[in-house]
């Protein structure tokens, strides 16, 4: 087992690893900004190494600033957790050049499944559903225009080292699709340094749902069910909930069997997530699968017992699988709570916290590295605390998460908490049929906390 692990991360994540490592008896480096020299996960690490000013590019993905701080603290291991260099396929290589045991995949499948095209290719070949499109690259817009007739309109553009929909477009006729391969393309080579797009139908009223998978070092696999992420803004995951309303143990069986059948396929090793898009008919499409921890595992970890984190950590020092697969036995929903003004297009607002009180009680849980006093810095993600609830039902969760979301009070900035006060009272929601285009006719009410 590891003696010393460095969390190549900050915020919650960093420190809710800092937190299983303590449990199982390891010392934990945490590496800060300038800017967050007054975060939590450095101040509860045993040590702590400043990398960098402020920018992401000469801190948290400053490789060579993470891996000088992981030799001089000695470290046996490097924990990336999500986001940043978590599925970076050559610090994972510059992880084991240098004697460090990278807590994720390994190089070779962080390139074979970070790039979403050739994710797609590979599962193809792993007998997975994938969402019909372009093979491979799209060359050129002649070559895009030819696979949008092939595959007819409505279709998605992507970038293939995309996330966070950047550089994504949908695009409903012949006429659109020009001025969209110019602008994704843009975005893309802005975003991620690479214009290189790919195409694929567009699948009408989707779900978008996960599946948890874990894989150890001698080729065994497992899943841990399902997730449901349909709730997002911008293609980014405001509420997941476990169970998905939408499942049912057939769709369950079939898509679980799909996931572990990609995971061995490429022989995974260690915490991972099929995400798929599953359309009206339970017909389900593989999207991509992220090669790390997912914000969302939280729910998992509380309708199954499995605490992720240390799961990682174990199979990275080589534990053996068992093999079986694991389904939810209780409820969970986790509402994402980010420094944004939700009645203005969900715009980050920095700033400084003034008050703070959390929730508490059976069933409540929050992962949060921000308290009174604390100023979020705007260089970051603004998401600063996640809150899940757990219960027997699906009902008694959501009634659990009004009551906490009454009791959760953050004074000085702007959060989602209205938003998700509301939302734990629309119809649509509770009545659990909702697809990845909530939003779009979802009207955030300025005066619905007045009102209830």
């Amino acid at each position: 087992m590891f003696k010393k692990i460095l969390i190549a991360n900050r915020g919650e994540i960093a420190l809710r690893i800092i937190r299983t490592a303590r449990e199982m008896g390891i010392k934990t480096v945490a590496v800060y900004s300038t800017a967050d020299r007054l975060s939590l996960h450095v101040r509860f690490a045993d040590e702590a190494v400043c990398i960098g000013p402020p920018a992401p590019r000469d801190s948290y993905l400053n490789i060579p600033h993470i891996v000088a701080a992981a030799e001089i603290t000695n470290v046996d291991a490097i924990h990336p957790g999500y986001g940043f260099l978590a599925e970076n396929a050559y610090f994972s290589s510059m992880c084991a050049k240098h004697g460090i045991k990278f807590i994720g995949a390994s190089s070779e499948q962080i390139h074979q499944m970070g790039d979403k095209s050739s994710a797609k290719e590979t599962m193809k070949k792993a007998d997975v559903p994938c969402i019909p499109g372009s093979e491979g690259i799209l060359s050129s817009y002649e070559s895009a225009l030819e696979v949008a007739k092939q595959v007819g309109y409505p279709i998605m553009l992507k970038a293939s080292a995309g996330g966070g929909g950047k550089g994504m477009r949908a695009i409903w006729s012949k006429e659109e699709l020009k001025k969209a391969w110019e602008t994704s393309r843009q975005e893309a080579k802005s975003a991620f340094g690479n214009d290189d797009m790919y195409m694929e139908k567009f699948i009408l009223e989707p779900r978008h749902i996960e599946i948890q998978v874990a894989g150890d070092q001698y080729g065994n696999a497992c899943h841990l069910s399902e997730r449901d992420c349909s709730i997002q803004r911008r293609h980014q995951k405001l509420v997941e909930e476990t169970p998905s309303p939408f499942m049912t143990e057939a769709l369950r069986k079939k898509m679980g069997e799909a996931a572990v059948k990609a995971t061995s396929f490429i022989e995974y090793e260690g915490v991972g997530t099929v995400e798929f898009l599953v359309d009206k008919r339970g017909n389900f499409y593989f999207m991509e699968m992220n090669t790390r921890i997912q914000v969302e595992h939280t729910i998992t970890e509380e309708v199954t017992g499995y605490d992720l984190i240390r799961e990682q950590i174990l199979l990275a020092a080589g534990e053996k699988l068992s093999g079986e697969n694991y389904y939810p036995r209780r409820h969970s929903i986790e509402c994402r709570i980010n420094a944004e003004d939700s009645y203005h297009g969900f715009r980050p607002l920095p700033g400084k916290i003034i008050q703070m009180h959390t929730p508490g009680g059976q069933g409540i849980r929050i992962d949060t590295h921000a308290y009174a006093g604390y100023v979020i810095p705007p260089y970051y993600d603004s998401m600063i605390a996640k809150l899940i609830t757990t219960a027997r039902s699906r009902d008694q969760a959501i009634f659990k998460m009004r009551r906490a979301l009454d009791e959760f009070v953050v004074e000085g900035i702007q959060t989602t908490i209205p938003f998700h006060r509301q939302l734990m009272h629309d119809k649509q929601f509770l009545s659990g049929n909702y697809t990845t285009k909530f939003l779009e006719d979802f009207q955030p009410n300025v005066h619905f906390a007045q009102e209830h």
